[in-house]
């Protein structure tokens, strides 16, 4: 008698001449289609008897050994699967029909292709044939599992590249909030990255005029009309030391409609300093010129100011930068970022790299 689909052993139980009541029909025709769902079902599933010898099994569990279940049906534990393999499911089959209890477990197994194979199901005693039978259900989790380790390795790789590159980063949400940080970024704000993580990245920032261009960029990085950002911003620690920073913005995943994260990286920094007013436009193209060894004469020409305004701005950057002399109020410019380190001529640290996107 063919026993290769549920539907057949539900038959075989229960035949025609045993005179089923019409309640009893309906219900045997509920079985029926239920078995046709788990005979089609992508869990792999099997019926064995207590001598090991398979009652049914479904395409999925047949499609694990390479074959149909017609060629299942039958056969015993080890004409399919290795001697250590064959008394290791005996020994759970037997644990069953003992117990009488499901059991749910993961399973090792060797897959066709001779790699090392994981699922996880249950096993469960069935009656069937006025015996007590072993069937189990399992689904093949090797793939998942493989996945997983590689993201988790993929994960590692980047934390340790993180940290060890000695850039500070990190990785915002859309609305703002610090995911993760590398400890340099932590180090950077004068806080653990226990603390720094779940701060909102505005209450990081120094108020400055370029606040609201920055916010721009943000949003055209969410609404993915740009993937890239490059910018300056000036950033503020725990202890209210400020200091200007390169930021390089870029969205990860390009599959939503927004972005759901971006990654923040600190490519250059100034020396923390304490606030000071800000400069005005005319003050830094001031400094601009110092910085290319233009005398005041010079400067007071390029900008079309008299010699005493220049002076008294002069004076008045001295004061506000701590510079005793011209020398050295060009070095505060550049290690404050006020001047861009890498631009000649000398020009602002804002203006060196104009928010350039893509």
């Amino acid at each position: 008698m063919d026993h290769s689909s549920p539907k057949a052993l539900l038959e075989h139980s229960h035949r025609p001449e045993d005179g089923l009541t019409p309640d009893e029909s309906r219900i045997q025709s509920r079985y029926a289609a239920f078995a046709d769902l788990v005979d089609l079902a992508p869990a792999a599933a099997f019926i064995r008897d207590a001598a090991g010898r398979y009652l049914w099994a479904n395409h999925a569990y047949a499609h694990l050994y390479g074959t149909v279940p017609e060629e299942i049906v039958g056969k015993y534990i080890e004409d399919l699967d290795a001697p250590a393999e064959a008394d290791r499911f005996r020994a759970l089959d037997e644990e069953i029909l003992s117990r009488g209890t499901p059991v749910r477990h993961t399973l090792g197994y060797r897959r066709r292709d001779g790699s090392a194979g994981r699922a996880v199901g249950h096993r469960f005693p069935v009656r069937e044939s006025a015996q007590t039978c072993v069937a189990g259900i399992y689904v093949d989790v090797t793939d998942h599992l493989r996945t997983t380790v590689q993201w988790q390795e993929a994960e590692e790789n980047l934390q340790a590249l993180r940290d060890h590159s000695g850039l500070p980063c990190a990785l915002l949400s859309a609305n703002g909030r610090v995911v993760e940080a590398s400890a340099a970024a932590a180090e950077l704000f004068q806080l653990s990255p226990h603390d720094l993580v779940g701060r909102r990245a505005h209450t990081l920032l120094a108020p400055e005029p370029d606040l609201g261009r920055l916010h721009r960029r943000w949003q055209g990085l969410i609404s993915r009309r740009t993937r890239r950002v490059e910018t300056s911003a000036v950033l503020v620690d725990a202890h209210g030391l400020q200091r200007r920073a390169q930021l390089h913005l870029t969205t990860i995943g390009h599959s939503a409609a927004r972005a759901r994260h971006v990654w923040a990286v600190v490519t250059h920094q100034s020396l923390a300093h304490e606030a000071h007013p800000s400069l005005t436009a005319a003050q830094i193209r001031i400094l601009s010129l110092l910085a290319e060894g233009s005398s005041n004469g010079d400067i007071a020409t390029s900008l079309k100011l008299s010699r005493q305004t220049v002076d008294y701005h002069l004076s008045r950057l001295r004061h506000v930068l701590g510079a005793a002399t011209r020398p050295a109020l060009v070095a505060r410019a550049y290690v404050l970022g006020i001047l861009a380190p890498r631009a000649w001529p000398p020009r602002s640290a804002t203006a060196a790299h104009p928010l350039s996107t893509v």
